[in-house]
Order: structure tokens, then C-alpha cells, then sequence
């Protein structure tokens, strides 16, 4: 059976820079350790890391009654206010913002101070669009669907920044920018923000996906931007499969001949990658 592992499957920049940033501190004995939320989503690199010791923060009263440490800012970033909750703690912190979404930070920050509302095109409640809302100084809308884009009113009066989720799939962007559009808007800044890697990763698992057999893709289950992998290979080869470990790999389910195409999320690692493609080659 032929195997395609596509080239852009594995850790981004922003995910390997995060959990470096963790290794180097347990390395450095910063102990004790925090992470502000999961470092990223993937269970068996949340599971390793506390082995060594590091500890998750779930939610800004856990942190408020922190007294010491070295906390660790996630990829995804997170609100202004944690920035202040930290300061004020005197806490060491160790910032590992993707700059992809620090820019998106920025950009919602100056627009809306200046007076526009912002719209952010992206999951609800997914880590990364709350640390956005949370640099936003006005009015702030999130949508995510058809359905919420037509249903979506502003108040023409003022300026509207539309900003997006850096994992978010990016024809879906383009479609819901489409029908906000419609609705002839004056003053409307669109800014895509989907980060080139995440456009990069969809095309090519979208690619693999129509020539092959069966499509196997990675990634943890709370992993955003596995699940739009999975949505996009799925709409290309009926036989796609969702798992997040090795275990997970039922190889019964795939052709004795053929093609597989294995692709992966941002938070898996490669050595994961490289376990289930040498299963499929049993």
C-alpha cells in the first residue's frame, strides 16, 4: 500500500516555539511551571509535560491566586486582563504568543480604539478568539457560518474591522467576507488573518485527499484546526478518518492495496506522524 505523509503535517512555528519555550524552563529548573491553559492541544504532550512537573492554569481565579512561578503565555495567546492579573502577581512570565496572533492583537486593538466594532470570523469560545475579544475596546461580534453571517448586523455609522481566526479554513473565509460584503457596508477594513501555514496545510491535505484511497488525519479532539482538516479531506474522500493516537488507528478500515494520505494538525508531533505511517506500511 502506498503511503502520502503530507509535507506540511506536524507542528507550525508558533506550536514548536511554545513548547520549546516550555522545555527550555523546566530545563533552567524556573519551577514551579504553569501553563495558561493546555500549551497546546494534543494530550500526549500535555500528559509528558507534567510529567516533568508542569502545571495547567484553567482560568484567570486560578491565576489571581498564584503567588509565585514562571507562567507560560500558549501559542493562542490570551486577553489584556491576564497580561494585568500577572503583572500585579509580580509573576515571571514567559510570553509565547504566536506573532501571527499577536498581530491580530494589534490590529483589533488600534481599530478599536479608534471607533470601529470589530468582527472576528472564527470558533466561538476556541481559546485563541477569546485572548482576540479580549483586545478589543468596543463592540466585538464572532461568527463562524453562513447562517450567522446573513443574520449579522452593524450599524453603518461606524467603521467595522473584520479580522480572522489564524486556523480558521479558508474558503470558508472567503464565502462569509462574500455575504457580509453583500450587505454594502461603508468603512469595512477586511484583514485576512488565517495564517499562511494554515492555508498552506489545508490546500495540501485538500490535494492528497482527492487521489487517494483512505485519508487518516491527526490531531488532538479539541484541536480546531485538525477538526477543519478533517472537515476538508472528508468533503475529498469519503473514507476519512479522525484519530489522535496510534491507538485510534484501526488498520482493518484501510485498503490491503491502494493509496492512504495521512496529514496531521498543528499540535501533533512528528514522531506521532511517523508511528501511524509506518503502521499503514505493515
Amino acid at each position: 500500500m502506498e503511503v502520502i505523509v503530507a509535507k506540511t503535517a506536524g507542528f507550525c512555528f508558533g506550536v514548536k516555539r511554545a513548547v520549546d519555550q516550555v522545555y527550555k524552563q523546566i530545563q533552567e529548573g524556573r519551577g514551579p511551571i504553569y501553563t495558561y491553559g493546555p500549551i497546546i492541544h494534543n494530550e500526549e504532550v500535555v500528559r509528558e509535560l507534567a510529567g516533568h512537573g508542569v502545571r495547567i492554569i484553567n482560568g484567570e481565579q486560578e491565576l489571581s491566586d498564584l503567588s509565585e512561578g514562571t507562567v507560560i503565555i500558549r501559542s493562542h495567546g490570551v486577553p489584556k486582563r491576564v497580561y494585568c492579573i500577572m503583572e500585579e502577581k509580580h509573576l515571571n512570565v514567559v510570553d509565547a504568543t504566536c506573532p501571527f496572533v499577536k498581530k491580530i492583537h494589534r490590529i483589533v486593538y488600534e481599530h478599536s480604539k479608534n471607533g470601529a466594532d470589530v468582527l472576528i470570523i472564527g470558533n466561538e469560545g476556541h481559546p485563541e478568539v477569546e485572548g482576540i475579544k479580549g483586545w478589543c475596546c468596543g463592540k466585538v461580534t464572532v461568527l463562524g457560518t453562513e447562517e450567522e453571517a446573513r443574520k449579522f448586523r452593524h450599524d453603518g455609522g461606524k467603521p467595522l474591522c473584520i479580522v480572522s481566526q489564524t486556523t480558521f479554513n479558508y474558503k470558508k473565509f472567503d464565502k462569509l467576507v462574500e455575504i457580509i460584503s453583500e450587505m454594502r457596508y461603508d468603512k469595512v477594513d477586511i484583514l485576512n488573518t488565517i495564517c499562511s501555514a494554515t492555508e498552506e496545510r489545508q490546500s495540501e491535505a485538500r490535494e492528497i485527499a482527492a487521489k487517494v484511497d483512505s485519508m487518516i488525519v491527526i490531531g488532538g479532539s479539541h484541536s480546531s484546526n485538525t477538526r477543519k482538516l478533517y472537515e476538508i479531506c472528508q468533503k475529498e474522500c469519503a473514507n476519512t478518518y479522525y484519530i489522535q493516537t496510534l491507538r485510534d488507528l484501526d488498520i482493518r478500515l484501510l485498503p490491503s492495496r491502494g493509496c492512504v494520505g495521512i496529514t496531521a494538525g498543528a499540535s501533533t508531533p512528528n514522531n506521532l506522524i511517523e508511528e501511524v505511517s509506518k503502521q499503514c506500511q505493515i
